[in-house]
């Protein structure tokens, strides 16, 4: 598989098989993923790679947690101004279209809120951390190792997708990072940036079938001097 049939078909897998990825083919991958750019080689990026019982623990802890206000390191968005809103709302509208969740169930939508914390059951997870030291400086956040963790973070899908392998990004991953710390012995140094469940996708499921659009180059790009 070349590099464009990687981005092609990477997309989000939203159901796993339980077989376990082997400790192999993950070191593989993130060792690869290593490649990835950052500013100047500092490399800000450390992970924590789970699997097992101590995902299960993770996964208790978050639904011990669930009804708590989220407080991932990272904070959330507080709004979502155009035309980010309408391509935020398309894609849960496309979900709940496909998991047959009616706008007033609101029981089938907690469900599902509850599905994402859970890691849509994939059987590892990979987060992504950053030194603490190096985000905060000065009393002012310093974007660029969070931008170099997107970096890394892509590559670790794309290196997942050539190995037939499943994953999605969450920001849900991490909505609890105190359970994160206490069950991976995190310390508080590292700022815990993203969480990326991995698996075997369940092709069977027909939420895996989502492939989301993409906005058309000519709206989000000019041309200068050509």
């Amino acid at each position: 598989m070349d590099i464009g049939e990687a981005i092609s078909q990477r997309r989000s897998i939203r159901a796993f098989k339980p077989t376990p990825v082997p400790q192999k083919v993950l070191k593989e991958i993130v060792e690869l993923a290593l490649r990835a750019p950052s500013w100047a080689n500092t490399q800000p990026w450390e992970f924590a790679i789970v699997g097992g019982k101590k995902l299960e623990e993770v996964r208790e802890g978050f639904m011990a947690r669930s009804s708590d206000i989220p407080n991932p390191d990272i904070p959330i968005p507080k709004e979502f101004p155009e035309p980010f809103n309408t391509r935020r709302r398309a894609v849960g509208a496309r979900v709940f279209e496909i998991k047959g969740i009616g706008r007033e169930d609101k029981e089938k939508r907690v469900a599902w809120t509850l599905a994402g914390l859970r890691l849509f059951e994939a059987p590892n997870a990979i987060y992504i951390l950053t030194d603490r030291s190096f985000y905060f400086q000065g009393g002012s956040v310093n974007v660029w190792p969070i931008f170099d963790c997107g970096c890394v973070a892509e590559n670790i899908m794309l290196l997942a997708t050539k190995h037939g392998l499943g994953t999605i990004a969450q920001i849900a991953a991490v909505m609890y990072p105190d359970v994160l710390r206490k069950v991976l012995e995190i310390p508080d140094s590292k700022v815990i940036v993203l969480g990326i469940a991995v698996g075997y996708p369940d092709w069977d499921e027909p939420i895996n079938q989502l492939h989301t659009d993409r906005v058309p180059l000519d709206e989000v790009a000019k041309w200068h001097g050509f």
